[in-house]
């Protein structure tokens, strides 16, 4: 099965994404696999797509070295990291392999060689032919709910990513209720109503 199979128009948020099939390498299993969207979904899981521009470059292994170190934490929020670029599953084996930021990573590694996925997600750049440093964050009923894209020179923090998944799976089962900014769990949420319009400040002051 094609990766394009099933990937018309473009993901959008607050929208379903498409299903579609993935080749990664597993740096756990240390081999090639081949993997669905809805697999995923299907086992209850939130998705994370993590998009870089190519293996072997610069501010990239700091991102996905950073976002290891925060993996324990994504998966106990039920949630299932998938690192992607243009770059084949071999490059991904031997970029793993040889660069020592990469120790420590865990997850899925996808290849885009088509750069069809990456056009899905609004990130491929034509010109160069790699992925703009996009994340985005699926619902396990297959909602994109979450997306940031950033330029090439700009790496990203995978603290506010997990602080962006607890508030999702908070509000996943509250789905009456709002996270302020800077929310983090324990903290007052917001409950929009009529009486809640122009007084929010007295809602979060005692924050």
């Amino acid at each position: 099965m094609d990766t394009c199979i099933g990937l018309p128009g473009k993901a959008l948020i607050g929208q379903k994404i498409n299903d579609f099939v993935f080749d990664t390498f597993n740096p756990v299993e240390g081999g090639f696999e081949k993997h669905t969207l809805k697999e995923y979904l299907d086992k209850g899981r939130w998705v994370i797509f993590f998009f870089y521009p190519a293996d072997f470059t610069f501010v990239c292994p700091t991102e996905l070295a950073d976002l290891a170190e925060q993996h324990k934490k994504l998966q106990g929020l039920g949630v299932e990291v998938i690192a992607v670029s243009k770059d084949t599953k071999f490059a991904h084996l031997a970029w793993h392999r040889s660069e020592k930021l990469l120790e420590q990573v865990k997850f899925q590694m996808a290849a885009d060689g088509t750069g069809c996925i990456s056009r899905y997600f609004g990130v491929y750049d034509e010109e160069a032919g790699t992925a703009y440093r996009g994340t985005f964050i699926i619902s396990p009923d297959a909602v994109m709910v979450g997306s940031e894209v950033n330029f090439y020179n700009v790496g990203r923090n995978a603290e506010e990513l997990v602080r962006k998944l607890e508030a999702n799976v908070y509000l996943l089962k509250n789905p009456a209720e709002a996270c302020p900014a800077r929310w983090t769990p324990g903290k007052k949420t917001l409950t929009p109503s009529e009486k809640l319009v122009g007084n929010v400040y007295d809602a979060v002051k005692n924050q």
